[in-house]
């Protein structure tokens, strides 16, 4: 056992040995001494051999019939036939192949290396008196303050309790740019503080932080097989005990040991073996470089047949967050009414209140101060309140019927054109009159009309929402984006139901949402989206998940999809092609059994290098036409 171990931590040096004794052979032969000629060739063969011999006898343990069986058999009967020159170079080849095929898998999971190298394994922990201690980042515990300085990495998920900076989460969001942190804002472990300096509080530690589930989630993808590797698998475990078949009966007809045994040798399927695989690694490890989860090579298989978008409306098209959109006013100063209707919002909470506060700040609008008395919050009205002696009242139309504040017509028709636009309105009065009219919207991500047309593009063929928002409100937006369908005023349960009746028609349905609310969608669909910080019910619920919750990733995640489908396809074209080549090439006499495997060898390596094109597929330039585009 210890010399079995010995062996495969040594494999690489062997192979070089393996190198030397070869060239000092044919050096040999050139000076005429075939003695030292065939014994440094025998030498080269028995000592590559060994590491394939073994690796052979563990296959075989456990009744699988590997690649480096019919190598080891060819071996033996090119010793059997003296031809120790066919053996050294076929042995030698082999090893340099599985050399440079390891050197250029490990390339391809190069974004899963610099995500774990980036994981700090200490923390300074800031304790009651000010001062800070050096801990182990598994003694951290939730709740605990962080001290984290420039070019340091995050050791937690948490919130800016002090300090002000900017932070590079390139690995963890895709996000190219270091973003702004200011004290509330959230930040994540693994990401660098660029400059500044914060304090954070922890909210998840160890393997509970995003970053930890998402190099879990990519190193389990990473081992996940596609539709096509399950059918190499399958196709492997019949095609090696065959090819030992057909050199056994080509031996025995022919009664040429030397066909027999380069039979042996390409029918080896090491390129068809190893395409598709490279292919799934490289594509999951591109998508992880961009801040995109996939959970395997079936997610990406049935990625790239979706034909049909389903979008939720409210965080997935738009932010999420109202805003003011527009500003009537009838009388009076517009910025001193916003000021005291502020004033009037901040008793209260509710989203659209909120909305006009925001607003007032970015005006500068010092409304804080304003004098207010008798101040009432009526639930599903609005609010009420008497500011420098004038009654003011924000709210509804009931609110202001209540108050005998009636519109005229062209009030009127402003607020049903506001209404038509599908934005809500708040509707303030004074001492009786209607002032202004406020129209509150959620915004649109700015990425969403390019990205809708990339989808198209790149194969979509139908764009779908379905919201709980109202119908006019829905149709105003699907107009906006160019959405083909559009259905509103739904429950989870309503849009399940759709999810379920696109199945039925024969489509293939991607539904992208927040993964939280559409939890129950986002399993339903052939493929499910989250679009939102890696939380745990997206994480958790959903095939493909977009850690920086934009549109630019989910196109990115699509293109990607199909050109990894696409590239595994190449591979298996490859493969095969060369199997093909190689029997014919036996047949006509023209490929030999040291040629042979050369051939061999290079087709692996052929379909690697094919693969590794998906590493830089879709870099930052391709996202920057998209931010210009939108």
């Amino acid at each position: 056992m210890k010399v079995q171990r010995w062996i495969q931590a040594h494999t690489t040096p062997i192979t070089w040995v393996v190198a030397v004794l070869i060239a000092g052979g044919y050096l040999s032969k050139w000076l005429q001494a075939p003695r030292l000629y065939a014994g440094l060739l025998a030498l080269a063969s028995v000592l590559a051999v060994v590491p394939i011999a073994m690796h052979a006898w563990q296959a075989l343990r456990v009744r699988v019939v590997s690649i480096e069986l019919l190598v080891t058999i060819a071996v033996i009967g090119a010793f059997v036939i003296g031809e120790y020159n066919e053996s050294a170079i076929v042995t030698f080849l082999f090893l340099f192949g599985n050399l440079l095929e390891q050197k250029t898998l490990a390339k391809t999971r190069s974004s899963i290396r610099s995500l774990t190298k980036m994981a700090p394994t200490t923390a300074d922990r800031l304790r009651a008196d000010g001062t800070t201690e050096t801990i182990d980042v598994d003694d951290l515990v939730t709740g605990d303050v962080v001290v984290v300085r420039p070019g340091a990495a995050l050791p937690v998920d948490g919130t800016v309790a002090d300090g002000d900076g900017y932070v590079d989460e390139a690995a963890i969001t895709g996000e190219s740019r270091p973003v702004h942190k200011t004290v509330g804002a959230s930040v994540y472990a693994g990401a660098m503080l660029s400059n500044g300096f914060l304090h954070v509080q922890a909210t998840k530690v160890g393997d509970d932080t995003t970053f930890a589930k998402i190099v879990e989630l990519v190193e389990e993808a990473q081992d996940t097989k596609s539709h096509a590797e399950k059918f190499i698998d399958r196709f492997a475990q019949y095609y090696t005990p065959a090819v030992l078949v057909i050199a056994l009966l080509v031996g025995l007809v022919t009664r040429d040991l030397r066909l027999a045994i380069t039979v042996l040798v390409l029918g080896c399927p090491g390129a068809l073996v190893i395409g598709a695989p490279v292919s799934n690694v490289a594509g999951i490890g591109n998508g992880a470089k961009h801040g995109i989860l996939v959970k395997g090579g079936a997610v990406m298989d049935d990625f790239a047949k979706i034909d049909t978008f389903v979008f939720d409306k409210t965080g997935t098209l738009t932010q999420g967050r109202p805003a003011v959109t527009a500003l009537t006013t009838f009388s009076g100063d517009e910025d001193e009414v916003l000021a005291q209707v502020a004033k009037l919002e901040s008793l209260s909470d509710h989203p659209l209140g909120q909305a006009i506060i925001q607003a007032a700040e970015q005006r500068g609008l010092q409304y804080a101060a304003l004098p207010l008395a008798a101040s009432e919050v009526i639930k599903g009205e609005g609010v009420t309140g008497t500011i420098a002696g004038h009654r003011i009242c924000a709210g509804n139309a009931k609110l202001l019927a209540r108050h005998g504040v009636a519109l005229t017509a062209a009030q009127q028709t402003a607020l049903t054109t506001l209404q038509q636009r599908g934005a809500s309105s708040v509707l303030v009065a004074i001492d009786g009159a209607l002032v202004q009219l406020i129209g509150i919207a959620d915004q649109l991500r700015p990425e969403v009309p390019a990205a809708l047309v990339a989808l198209k593009k790149a194969g979509a063929l139908h764009l779908v929402m379905l919201t709980g928002d109202n119908r006019a409100t829905a149709t105003t937006v699907a107009n906006q984006l160019g959405i083909d369908e559009v259905h509103a005023e739904l429950l989870p349960a309503d849009k399940v139901a759709y999810v379920k009746k696109m199945q039925a028609a024969g489509r293939h349905v991607a539904f992208v949402g927040d993964g939280i609310n559409d939890s129950p969608s986002l399993a339903t669909a052939d493929i499910g989206i989250a679009m939102g910080s890696g939380t745990d019910v997206a994480i958790e619920t959903s095939d493909v998940v977009l850690v920086q919750a934009n549109f630019q990733a989910l196109v990115h995640a699509y293109q990607l999809a199909k050109k990894t489908v696409r590239n595994t396809r190449e591979n298996v074209v490859i493969a095969i092609a060369v199997v093909v080549f190689l029997l014919i090439g036996l047949i006509a006499g023209f490929i030999y059994m040291a040629s042979g495997m050369f051939v061999h060898e290079a087709s692996i390596l052929v379909v690697i290098f094919n693969a590794m094109r998906l590493i830089d597929f879709g870099g930052r330039q391709k996202n920057q036409k998209l931010d210009a585009s939108a």
